[in-house]
């Protein structure tokens, strides 16, 4: 049954929604102990080139790149942030120190990290919608149209040089799902609107088709208001027509971050102390049973999915709160601390950063363009193919 903020999306868009990930999938692959582990023993061939029943940290590499497309990642090397999760997700598997994991160690961590997708998927679904140029088109024709064209021309319009290709590009960017339109960061759909010649390539998608059939004299002459409406209006229809002929597929997801997790495991001593027990084991000694305090923020992201918080940079608002938190405490001067300092300090962490979300809970939602029919998360939950005869090491 679908939870009531799936159905709300689903009545907000127009009822489009062709897919809800909700983990569910997931989570009864994990815990059919005997489907499981053909799944594991399968990946675990097909990733295991070289035969030696290891997966080396290359041999990894493909299993990491799957969990990063299935929680919505950009490519490794397409920003920062990302490829900071990704060697996450790698650390997981090699506990930052091994050069090779095995099968059995393959399925633990495997299953942990499937569970938490699972349980991040229940609590915040990536609904699969449908962009086909029904709801543009009431967007159009609705009461509010005017209004908003008029608070988006005074946004985009405010130089008074701009001509109207540049209004209109910008005023695109201004739309989101609600009214219909595909997110603006994606090629398939957008590109920027000016000329060939000045070196920026043309991509053909939906928006360069229908500037086609706009006037170039009126699209290049200077953007007044009366002009942006009536432009706007026409460029709205002639984009919801295209989207007609090519739908654009969009996953589209929301989380509220208001701190409720880390108080829920505050509250609870005897699972918050299991879980600090585990933070300090994992991290590297120095002499004497001390630690240095750079692994605090380690130990914090690692246990960001048991708190409902993103890992450290996901989410840029809430990655604010998690420093003002650090420095509230001096958590971050790299000191050592022994176990007593690391586990209080951890805690005070927490604590801060709970008392700002309850105080300024952070929402997001975003919207990615499917460029493939989506089925499943990503290759992660597929059959892996038969892998390639390889002789054992000692033939």
């Amino acid at each position: 049954m679908a939870s009531g903020q799936q159905q709300q999306q689903s009545r907000r868009n127009g009822g489009k929604a062709v897919q809800v990930l909700d983990g569910s999938d997931i989570r009864e692959l994990v815990e059919n102990k005997e489907e499981f582990a053909k799944f594991v023993e399968s990946k675990f061939r097909h990733l295991d080139r070289d035969g030696d029943g290891r997966l080396s940290v290359r041999e990894l590499q493909p299993a990491v790149a799957d969990i990063g497309a299935a929680i919505g990642l950009p490519a490794r090397g397409s920003s920062a942030q990302a490829d900071h999760i990704y060697s996450e997700v790698l650390n997981e598997f090699t506990h930052g120190k091994q050069d090779s994991v095995s099968k059995q160690e393959f399925q633990v961590v495997l299953s942990d990290i499937l569970l938490g997708m699972a349980a991040g998927l229940q609590r915040d679904p990536i609904v699969i919608l449908r962009m086909n140029g029904e709801d543009l088109n009431e967007f159009v024709d609705s009461s509010t149209y005017e209004t908003e064209a008029v608070a988006i021309f005074s946004q985009v319009g405010q130089s008074g040089n701009a001509s109207l290709r540049q209004c209109l590009s910008a005023a695109l960017r201004q739309l989101t799902v609600d009214q219909g339109m595909p997110p603006a960061s994606d090629s398939l759909v957008f590109t920027l609107l000016t000329n060939a010649d000045q070196g920026i390539p043309v991509v053909e998608n939906i928006i360069e088709p229908a500037t086609q059939q706009l006037s170039a004299d009126q699209l290049d002459g200077p953007a007044s208001q009366e002009a942006f409406f009536q432009e706007f209006r026409k460029y709205l229809g002639i984009i919801a027509r295209r989207l007609q002929e090519r739908p654009v597929i969009v996953a589209h997801s929301e989380n509220t971050f208001d701190g409720a997790g880390v108080k829920k495991i505050l509250s609870n001593k005897a699972e918050f102390g299991k879980l600090l027990d585990s933070m300090w084991g994992d991290v590297p000694k120095e002499h004497k049973d001390r630690t240095s305090k750079k692994y605090i923020r380690v130990a914090f992201d690692r246990m960001a999915a048991s708190v409902n918080l993103p890992p450290y940079g996901a989410v840029d608002q809430v990655d604010a709160v998690v420093n003002e938190a650090f420095k509230m405490v001096n958590a971050d001067d790299g000191k050592p601390v022994d176990e007593a300092e690391f586990k209080k300090m951890l805690t005070e962490v927490l604590g801060a950063v709970m008392l700002q979300l309850d105080g300024k809970t952070i929402s997001v939602s975003s919207n990615t363009v499917l460029h493939e029919p989506m089925s499943t998360p990503s290759s992660l939950l597929s059959p892996s193919p038969p892998s390639p005869m390889v002789s054992s090491p000692s033939e």
